[in-house]
């Protein structure tokens, strides 16, 4: 093996890929709406089909490819992505955003599940997780092995208090302007 091939770096992994959304038009039995919207899956690759092309229809429900989304990976984030892949489910969180009357769009994909419940707080917008496919879940996890620090708890000790730092200082008999 040369030199220069010992020397090399190896590349990174991708702290950006893009994935493929699968929605769903659920009909509801409801005297308040007609049908619900959900995401309910990803793909790993982008299909050649345009966005909203749909997939298949029931009565009850159609399936439609949203669109490709792309999802970033931050440094900072590792541990949250470790909880994610360990978790016996290792989920994407996609966020679904009315445009228009019956008209949605892929707002957000993330997998970091406490941004995905922190987006599932906000009000308007329909937050799922969806199955990691597992072309995903190498992607995350080389990027977890790449950049995750275990950071150590340390537990802060406080100071111990000095009681002559907090006693009066001298009798309190002097007046400004006593000298001593």
């Amino acid at each position: 093996m040369t030199e220069q091939n010992t020397t090399q770096a190896a590349t990174p992994p991708d702290d950006r890929f893009e994935v493929g959304i699968i929605v769903a038009k659920r009909a509801l039995k409801s005297r308040w709406a007609s049908h619900a919207w959900l995401p309910v899956s990803a793909l790993p690759d982008i299909p050649a089909a345009s966005p909203w092309t749909l997939l298949s229809a029931t009565p009850e429900e159609e399936t439609f490819y949203a669109g490709a989304y792309e999802v970033s990976l931050h440094p900072a984030e590792t541990s949250h992505y470790r909880d994610n892949l360990v978790s016996g489910r290792p989920s994407l969180w996609v966020a679904l955003r009315q445009v228009a009357e019956g008209n949605y769009e892929v707002a957000n994909v993330t997998a970091d599940p406490y941004e995905g419940e922190s987006m599932a707080e906000g009000i308007g917008e329909v937050v799922e997780a969806v199955p990691m496919p597992l072309e995903v879940q190498a992607k995350v996890l080389a990027f977890f092995e790449a950049f995750h620090v275990e950071q150590v708890f340390h537990k802060r000790k406080r100071d111990r208090a000095d009681p002559e730092a907090l006693a009066r200082q001298g009798t309190g008999t002097r007046r400004r302007g006593d000298e001593g």
